[in-house]
């Protein structure tokens, strides 16, 4: 756990070099003869850590070490360590916030790469700092305010100028009487905690008292940072608890905390990045966003700052000659590590050589000028043994979730105490009391992703850390966001010119090789049970910082579909880029959130001009990206908010040029569901009349009177090809059914769905008359949740006499009831009839339905599946049922019965059924629960030679472990045991789409 204590001698020994510490202990040798102390043995001294000094010095001197230490500080030349070791010895029972003040002005001061002074960075940060006041202004509610950004933009650096200014008396004064400050990165190693064991941490050196404190929660702010590396997922708990002095698991404490369970009255201030912000933001109660955006326009001010003002106006020249490098240093932390590389090229008297456009290069310049700054005259053999150790440190942690390392954990990777210190004095690594970080985690990321290019055949498997294969896997397949910056940096370093760069310093950098081993990685996960799971979009960003154009399309040639979820101009621009290069892609799942097209400015978001410069990039990227549509098979739009304008750019990619065939376009199928603004159908004359366009989904997407009847007056047209209209959820009333219903004897739709629209019996009526045309062609008609009655079977009964075509009829969900069931059965039993499928479940139907069902059985051999699930068909229905499938007569394959209100009774009839009825090869039972008894029959049935049972819907997990054993025994014979066993070809078959998700 962070401690304010552990801002004390540890952490001032730290900051010294080995020359100043050496010469820290040889004055401690001489100490004792000025000071009349018993002397410390030199072997003693010499051989003691730093971490191990303050425990010695309070060994032999336990009433004067501070004034030890700050003798030795003077002497060594160490003054702004005398300042703060001065500061912390000082009466330890001083209020909480004079010590946030002294600990959080070192912080500033000597601990972050802002440059600026005070009123500078305030200049910088004015409109945040603005938002910040304005969020907690002085009515005392609870408030949750979230700063967002990207890695490195400043969110960090942000919260602790907030902290520091509170602490100084400078900011919300009548607000919060007290602050508290934590890094969740430390809380990682700690299984079970409590808020009060959290807080006391804090107040170890102030004299308030807890509950005190706790009195008044209006009065206290929670700053929380460090979301992204969480090693435990904080997710919508029902088990939250209150009691801020309980002890419990540390997710259910922050979880309490930010789901304002625990404390409610308090506020909080959270620092969220990419990998935290969606799983985070879910939790919070109407939080209040305050954007970290970099500094694009205090760059110039920055490097005048890092350097002088002429040398920093030089260099801010040469960034700006490289759009790129100048977009690289919008980010605080990459302009930071810019200006180090160009002084250190400066101070060495190199030629200074700008880093080129991509994160790694940039990274690896900075890596490479801090490293020859100490290491210049070592063999490229030393120095590749040297930093492996430190590379080895970053992947342990990274696979195993740790992001603070001990001394212990640098001695286990070979870093030894010298080093230790030139990682500090180069700013790999930071300081965290008496622990180590790395200076920043995209540095730990840059440096693992550099150890699978430094270690060779000969090293030993690391029991913790996993291969290249399973690092790519994990990232690109898996999910793991928290590690995408570090499959980037492979990307990166796997490029000629970083391994060339690499190469005089560290020896052979098998690029090749890698690049190889992420081909065949890909392709294995392309192939396998990971290969709907890919993210392309994280691969996309991996390509960005190789740009090797033959190794990209090697990898872009591996995909022939892909899932793309864009969620900002940025994301949006990436996609198009590889998505134009992506020849081999047939299949395109695109969602676009609701911020891309918005047309509605929100002043939190960026000035006006901003917008407008913002809106117009979108429309040109978009209108570029709409391109790749002609050479796609399938098209998914879904979830889509277009504008107008968007709409438009999509209507013109499918229109050809004039010197392009109408047959160049391959799109065969497209998805637009959930569509907000389909526009007024103007995309409808160009779609429809794509030469292989055979399937149409508007699940979900509202569909106007008007844009229905533009749609069939292009449906009916003969260059029109589609087969399959999946209309679903599209508010289509009974009168747009009948504008419907009169195109289908013009046109080739042989599928339509229809399902959840409010059709109601006059809508029916008007499909029965057409469905009675000869010229309809229509075989599929799904009709479930259409608000119909007994009087939509009266209807139907006539069409399914004339109907010649149709097979499978679904009106599941409906209030039909046994009276409208049994008028359809009049017509099933007419031998004429047709259908092959009917789909009857949740119809509100009883027992009384079943004997009229089950002479349909014996009557109609055209009819294979019957689906009557959760509906009340009780014991002696399935008896009827079971009496109807022994007769040799009955033809029957799929049989529907789950949740019918049965009970372990009727297994008896069931498992007679299943070894006398020859065709039966699909049954569900699905949400019924039987006794053992009565699974036993009905697996010694299902083991039986004459059983012909292919499926069996049935939720093992709901049966007892014995009766789980018997079905893995009949599962050994060929047979699927499914919970939900048809629940994807129903979505198929009705066009039913979920609302998009990230985890979609």
């Amino acid at each position: 756990m962070e401690e304010t204590t552990g801002y004390r001698l540890t952490l001032c020994l730290q900051k010294l070099s080995d020359a100043e510490f050496l010469k820290f202990k040889e004055l401690l040798r001489n100490a004792p003869e000025k000071h009349k102390l018993k002397p410390i043995p030199w072997t003693t001294i010499k051989r003691t850590s730093r971490k191990d000094m303050e425990m010695l010095l309070n060994t032999h001197y336990p009433e004067r070490v501070w004034g030890i230490s700050l003798r030795l500080f003077l002497d060594i030349n160490r003054e702004d360590l005398w300042i703060m070791t001065q500061e912390l010895k000082r009466d330890k029972q001083r209020p909480y916030k004079e010590t946030m003040k002294t600990i959080f002005k070192y912080i500033w001061t000597q601990e972050n790469y802002i440059h600026f002074q005070n009123e500078e960075y305030q200049v910088i940060i004015k409109k945040q700092y603005s938002a910040l006041q304005e969020t907690f202004d002085h009515q005392l509610k609870p408030v949750t305010a979230v700063v967002l950004g990207n890695i490195g933009e400043g969110k960090s650096t942000f919260l602790r100028k907030a902290m520091l200014d509170w602490a100084s008396g400078n900011l919300w004064q009548n607000r919060f009487q007290y602050v508290f400050f934590f890094s969740l990165i430390s809380l990682n190693n700690i299984t079970e905690l409590s808020l009060a064991q959290l807080l006391l941490s804090k107040l170890s050196e102030s004299s308030e008292a807890l509950d005190d404190i706790l009195s008044n929660p209006k009065r206290i702010l929670f700053i929380l940072e460090g979301f992204d590396y969480l090693n435990f997922d904080l997710e919508l708990r029902t088990n939250l608890c209150s009691d801020w002095r309980k002890h419990l698991p540390t997710q259910i404490v922050l979880g309490s905390l930010l789901q304002k369970v625990m404390l409610p009255e308090s506020s909080l201030l959270l620092e969220l990045g990419p990998q935290s912000e969606p799983k985070i933001y879910p939790l919070l109660q109407y939080p209040k966003n305050i954007i970290i955006g970099g500094f694009n326009s205090a760059m110039q001010l920055y490097c005048m700052l890092f350097f002088n003002i002429d040398k920093g106006l030089e260099v801010f020249k040469y960034i700006q000659t490289s759009k790129p490098l100048f977009s690289l240093c919008s980010n605080p932390y990459a302009c930071w590590m810019v200006c180090s590389t160009l002084k250190q090229q400066c101070d060495r008297g190199d030629r200074i050589i700008l880093p080129l456009g991509t994160d790694t290069i940039l990274y690896t310049m900075f890596m490479l000028s801090s490293f020859r700054s100490v290491y210049a005259n070592c063999s490229s053999k030393e120095n590749r043994a040297r930093l492996k150790t430190l590379c080895t440190l970053a992947v342990e942690g990274m696979w195993k979730r740790v992001f603070v390392f001990n001394s212990e954990d640098l001695r286990r990777n070979r870093i030894c105490e010298s080093e230790q210190t030139v990682w500090l004095q180069v700013n790999f690594l930071n300081t965290r009391g008496d622990c180590f970080v790395f200076y920043n985690p995209a540095l730990q990321w840059y440096f693992a992703a550099l150890f699978y290019f430094l270690r060779e055949d000969k090293d030993k498997p690391h029991p913790i850390i996993g291969s290249l294969p399973q690092l790519l896997k994990e990232i690109y397949a898996c999910g793991e966001t928290q590690w995408s910056m570090t499959g980037i940096f492979v990307f990166g370093i796997a490029t000629e010119i970083v391994a060339a760069m690499l190469k005089p310093h560290f020896g052979f950098i098998p690029s090749k090789e890698v690049r190889q081993e992420i081909l065949k990685c890909f392709r294995s996960l392309g192939q396998g049970d990971c290969s709907g799971k890919l993210s392309p979009q994280r691969l996309f960003d991996g390509l960005l910082d190789s740009q090797e154009e033959p190794f990209e399309t090697q990898v872009l040639d591996l995909f022939e579909e892909m899932t793309i979820d864009i969620s900002s101009t940025d994301e949006l621009s990436l996609a198009k880029i590889y998505l134009l290069k992506s020849q081999k892609l047939k299949k395109l799942h695109l969602h676009i959130q609701h911020r891309i097209f918005s047309e509605i400015y929100n002043p939190e978001e960026g000035d006006l001009e901003e917008f407008t410069q913002e809106k117009t990039k979108i429309k040109k990227e978009w209108s570029e990206l709409c391109r790749i549509f002609q050479n796609l098979q399938v098209l998914d739009l879904d979830s889509c908010n277009f504008s107008e304008t968007a709409i438009q750019d999509l209507c013109s990619s499918m229109s050809p040029p004039l010197m392009m065939p109408l047959n160049a376009f391959k799109l065969q199928r497209m998805s637009c569901s959930f569509m907000t603004n389909f526009g007024n159908g103007a995309l409808f004359p160009t779609l429809l009349r794509l030469p292989h366009l055979k399937s149409l989904n508007l699940y979900g997407t509202n569909l106007s009177s008007d844009v229905v009847e533009n749609m069939c007056s292009v449906l009916k047209c003969p260059t029109c090809r589609v087969e399959e209209l999946l209309l679903g959820n599209c508010d289509i009333s009974s009168e747009a059914c009948g504008v419907i219903a009169t195109s289908l004897t013009k046109c080739k739709v042989k599928h339509l769905s229809l399902v959840e629209n409010p059709l109601k019996n006059e809508g029916v009526m008007l499909l029965c008359q057409i469905l009675k045309h000869p010229s309809c062609v229509l075989k599929t008609l799904m009709l479930s949740y259409c608000c119909l009655t007994f009087i939509a079977c009266g209807h139907l009964y006539e069409a399914l006499l004339c109907n010649r075509s149709l097979s499978l009829l679904d009106l599941g969900s409906n209030f039909l009831e046994d009276t409208g069931v049994n008028i359809l059965c009049e017509a099933l039993k007419d031998p004429t009839c047709c259908l092959q499928e009917l789909w009857l479940s949740g119809c509100y139907l009883t027992t009384a339905c079943c004997e009229g069902i089950s002479a349909v059985l014996l009557r109609n051999k055209n009819l294979k599946t019957l689906k009557l699930g959760n509906n009340s068909i009780q014991d002696t229905g399935v008896q009827q049922l079971c009496e109807a499938l022994r007769n040799p007569e009955c033809k029957l394959q799929c049989l529907g019965l789950d949740m019918c209100e049965f009970t372990t009774g009727s297994c008896a009839d069931l498992a007679l059924a299943l070894t006398k009825c020859k065709t039966l090869t699909s049954l569900n039972l699905d949400w019924m629960t039987f006794d053992p008894d009565g699974l036993e029959l009905l697996c010694e049935a299902l083991n039986h030679k004459a059983c012909n049972l292919k499926v069996l819907g049935l939720d093992k997990s709901a049966s007892s472990k014995e009766s789980q054993m018997l079905l893995e025994g009949v599962e050994k014979k060929n047979l699927i045991i499914l919970h939900y066993p048809w629940i994807n070809e129903e979505r198929k078959k009705r066009g039913v789409c979920l609302v998009w998700n990230s985890k979609n």
